[in-house]
């Protein structure tokens, strides 16, 4: 039984999505810079297969692998934590809610 077993398919797809979320703010992010997957190998000191599988959101992306990213394109990483909402007027993430007890914000700066 994994650390994870109480309810294993749920912390599979909410993995999924976060992954998901992160390679799609990559790829918005390398556009916008007019940066390339290569670019971003070399920046790196990868090979491109790696960056490949970075993006295609299936790797399992550590704080390192996305501490890297980062570091290689000058850029900050920021992950949130907040509620889901419990009822249609609660407020999503997002929200102009910035209460410590909705959510929590972690920055890294370099």
């Amino acid at each position: 039984m994994g650390i994870f077993a109480r309810d294993e398919s749920r912390t599979n797809l909410a993995a999924s999505r976060i992954a998901r979320q992160a390679t799609a703010s990559l790829a918005g992010l390398l556009a916008g810079l007019g940066k390339s997957r290569s670019d971003l190998a070399k920046a790196m000191g990868v090979s491109p297969g790696r960056i490949s599988q970075i993006m295609s959101g299936d790797a399992n992306l550590t704080v390192r692998t996305l501490a890297a990213v980062a570091e290689a394109l000058d850029a900050d990483v920021q992950i949130t934590f907040c509620a889901r909402p419990q009822s249609a007027d609660a407020k999503a993430c997002g929200s102009t809610d910035s209460s410590p007890i909705r959510s929590s914000g972690l920055s890294a700066h370099h």
